[in-house]
């Protein structure tokens, strides 16, 4: 734990903090042990010889109270760097992933380490290193200061010490194999209930609302479970913690009253005796009671080094100072790729002329969403090169690649936000009119027009107070603003209906005056204004060339056409 907090706020801090720790303990011990002497010469009678036992007593509590603020102080500034570090590189690291790693069950355990888990991890520094550093230096110190009064009070101290240490350690263990559980679970649950949440619309429509949703019902009974598991587990593990303490007490008054009656041990002595017992297993019981609780803490740092370090797509050191200007072309190289599995693409050679319209056609699962991935870099490939203006984009920082890219996919996200403001992310130093520019080519005004407070209405939570075809022209005239020489565009007109997806594809098909468009379509009006058809199949481009060319081909591409044809051509009748 203690290597974790180093690499998280550095060594000279943590450092610094656990020599403050240690010589509060040390110096508490030392107090405590200084009861001894003064009570050796108050039951003697002799009170002058007590003196400089109390004045060395007072200036170890004073000591004491001056290490115990500056520990109070450091502690809690450590937390709170330690909470403002790991938010910080959680969120560079995250953004720095490849997007497959962010499956669902993953997205859930993120969720919970950034709202519960930091502030477990900040309890670390903050509460609870101070009771465990204690509970051990603070006895030890006890111990070896013993030894120099009565070497027997220092064995018997000792053994207990030793005794107590191992139940802690044993009962700790417990704790730690049902926090797993318990941290799994809640995830679980956790992603669950978001999910239960989202997607409201198909449940109901299917009738598996309420108790129906199996699957956030399951997830509740085993948080349940785990739950229970944690008080039938912990709660024990306390008690005992607690019975071994008080019986090392027992055990210790037993042992003074022995040798107080065999007359080997003064009473004195034997006050000092209980004195220190009392004082001795004090921590102890305090360190046990929070022992739960620091693996806890222990456990969650340890999930947020396991994401740290997965690795992320590695970058240039330098940019490669490369400006961009006008449109650009796109290449692959033999370029294979799989998601972990089969290779979604195989052995892939394709060239995107620069200000052109070229579409990418094919059946579900052959590859045309991964095209476009790999030219976003959102994965580097297995084999084979992706270059963007002759670039390989393993070459580019992802600041140059992204400055090149305006990307509109298939599944829309828009913040909790303006229309205007989730726009201006296209380009956030965008003036008011280009922004309004950017919605008017998109149609977006339209949809202004009809919202109760206008520019200023908030859409919700991933843009849920707009229907599916208006988020598309939201993301549409975000991609539009940033008005970058490159536009993939995946299914981005599916959800549109005939007139607006006109009216977009009218504005996309301007943008090629002077840039690179890439269109991921089955409309056969977008599929047949291109310059360029790629027809894939399989994990590789069966066909290329333009709609006429293809259509002689007679081949995949002539079969898509026919398809869509009489698909255009069905209607409903009344009876």
């Amino acid at each position: 734990m203690i290597r974790m907090l180093t690499g998280i706020v550095g060594a000279r801090r943590v450092r610094a903090y656990l020599l403050t720790l240690v010589s509060l303990a040390v110096v508490q011990g030392l107090a405590f042990a200084l009861v001894v002497p003064v009570l050796r010469a108050l039951f003697a009678g002799e009170a002058s010889r007590a003196w400089p036992w109390l004045a060395a007593l007072a200036l170890a509590a004073a000591v004491c109270a001056v290490l115990r603020y500056r520990q109070a102080v450091m502690g809690f500034s450590v937390g709170l760097d330690l909470s403002r570090t790991l938010y910080h590189r959680l969120g560079d690291h995250l953004s720095a992933l490849p997007l497959g790693w962010f499956e669902a069950d993953r997205i859930g355990r993120i969720g919970r380490l950034v709202v519960q888990g930091v502030r477990v991890v900040m309890g670390v520094p903050a509460h609870l290193l101070q009771p465990l550093v204690t509970a051990y230096v603070t006895p030890a110190t006890v111990v070896l200061v013993s030894f120099a009064f009565d070497w027997r009070l220092g064995a018997a101290l000792a053994a207990t010490g030793v005794l107590l240490a191992l139940t802690y350690r044993l009962t700790a263990r417990l704790s730690e194999k049902v926090d797993h559980l318990v941290d799994a679970t809640s995830a679980e649950a956790g992603g669950r209930v978001v999910e239960y949440a989202q997607a409201q619309a198909v449940l109901r429509g299917f009738g598996r609302s309420g108790s129906s949703y199996a699957e956030l019902e399951r997830a509740l009974r085993d948080q349940h479970r785990a739950a229970r598991r944690s008080i039938t587990g912990v709660v024990p593990a306390l008690g005992l913690n607690a019975l071994s303490v008080h019986t090392a007490y027992v055990v210790l008054l037993a042992f003074g009253t022995f040798l107080a009656l065999g007359g080997s041990l003064d009473p004195a002595a034997l006050l000092a005796l209980l004195a220190l017992a009392t004082r001795f297993t004090e921590p102890l019981v305090l360190a046990a009671e929070l022992g739960g609780a620091l693996r806890v803490g222990r456990n969650n740092m340890a999930r947020f080094a396991e994401i740290l370090s997965v690795p992320v797509l590695p970058e240039p050191a330098t940019p490669s100072g490369a400006a961009a200007e006008g449109a650009l072309a796109i290449e692959f190289d033999r370029v294979t790729f799989g998601y972990g599995g089969a290779p979604v693409l195989q052995d892939v050679s394709l060239r995107i002329p620069p200000r052109t319209l070229t579409a990418l056609v094919g059946p579900s699962g052959s590859g045309k969403t991964t095209v476009t991935r790999l030219i976003a870099r959102f994965f580097d490939t297995d084999t084979g090169t992706v270059r963007v203006d002759g670039h390989d984009v393993r070459d580019l920082t992802t600041e140059e690649l992204m400055s090149r890219l305006s990307l509109v996919f298939q599944d829309v996200y828009l913040f909790d936000d303006t229309i205007e403001e989730n726009i201006r992310l296209g380009r956030p130093g965008a003036t008011r009119e280009e922004v309004r520019h950017a919605a008017a080519l998109a149609r977006v005004d339209e949809i202004v027009e009809r919202l109760p407070d206008g520019w200023r209405t908030r859409v919700g939570e991933s843009g849920a107070a707009l229907s599916g075809g208006e988020r598309q022209r939201v993301s549409i005239a975000r991609a539009i603003l940033k008005d970058a020489p490159i536009v993939l565009l995946d299914e981005a007109t599916a959800a549109l209906d005939p007139e607006n997806e006109a009216a977009v594809g009218d504005a996309l098909r301007a943008l090629t005056a002077d840039r690179t468009l890439l269109v991921i379509a089955h409309r056969l009006s977008t599929v047949q204004a291109a310059d360029q058809i790629l027809v894939l199949d399989g994990g590789r481009v069966a066909e290329s060339g333009d709609h006429g060319t293809l259509l002689s081909l007679e081949g995949r591409y002539a079969d898509f056409w026919r398809e869509r044809r009489r698909a255009r051509g069905w209607r409903l009748l009344s009876s």
